[in-house]
């Protein structure tokens, strides 16, 4: 896939073995200057450093950005520093695990904040700039917790049906600009983060899908840098599934 020329701005990116660092490596492979944001700088500066070894060879940048997306005014000054941008992976979440009546309204307010409102913020300050420069693509990052009942994530399960929402919406809105909008929607992954919680088998979520196993990052993020790219550009209001069949059955 080639990005050659493009600039793409990933959220939640920041942290080595996530799906955001997957994603940024393959666009940079590709010739696209990155722009990686997250948290904690010393975990970001291993990434961007991750990210151009990996590269190595082709013509872009990465840089990282410091920004925390539960603050709106981080994520507008995000937005800023950003600059004019061809790719947006809205990519980084909060996942509140818990039964309904245990959920604090703290946890219930960060996740909307980070899931849904900073999307919210990026796509309104970041897809005018794309359609004055020609076009662009924004992917929103899904789950299958979107469609399907899960038992605990209730209130993750709701973002990210509000922001394969607002996918539909914003893929209307902004058409006649050129500007694409599609989700992803992976199943269970062997990202840093999940591992680190649930252990090698994940608690078995990977044997709930058709194909029986989790995904690594690696297989979702290029569904994503294939949607983000030229080569769909007949594709827009969509959510696609790589969920490894988790949907269908």
């Amino acid at each position: 896939m080639d990005f050659t020329g493009k600039t793409a701005l990933i959220t939640g990116s920041g942290a080595i073995g996530g799906l955001g660092h997957a994603v940024a490596r393959i666009l940079a492979k590709g010739g696209a200057n990155v722009i990686i944001t997250g948290t904690d700088p010393d975990r970001g500066a291993q990434v961007v450093h991750d990210v151009r070894t990996s590269a190595a060879g082709t013509a872009r940048t990465v840089r990282f950005i410091p920004a925390d997306l539960a603050d709106p005014r981080a994520v507008q000054r995000l937005a800023e520093d950003a600059g004019a941008v061809d790719i947006l992976v809205n990519n980084a979440a909060v996942v509140p695990l818990g039964a309904t009546a245990e959920q604090d309204l703290a946890g219930y307010d960060a996740a909307f904040a980070v899931n849904v409102r900073a999307p919210f913020i990026l796509v309104a300050r970041l897809a005018p700039r794309m359609a004055a420069g020609g076009g662009g693509s924004i992917v929103n990052v899904s789950s299958t917790a979107a469609g399907l009942g899960m038992p605990a994530m209730a209130v993750y399960g709701a973002t990210k049906a509000a922001l394969e929402s607002l996918t539909r919406a914003w893929a209307a809105e902004f058409a006649a600009s050129n500007v694409r909008v599609n989700a992803v929607a992976p199943g269970p992954m062997t990202t840093s983060k999940v591992l680190a919680a649930l252990g090698p088998d994940l608690g078995g979520m990977g044997l709930t899908t058709a194909l029986k196993r989790a995904a690594d990052p690696a297989e979702v993020a290029q569904v994503i840098a294939f949607i983000a790219g030229d080569q769909a550009g007949y594709v827009t209001g969509a959510v696609v599934a790589a969920d490894g069949g988790r949907t269908a059955i």
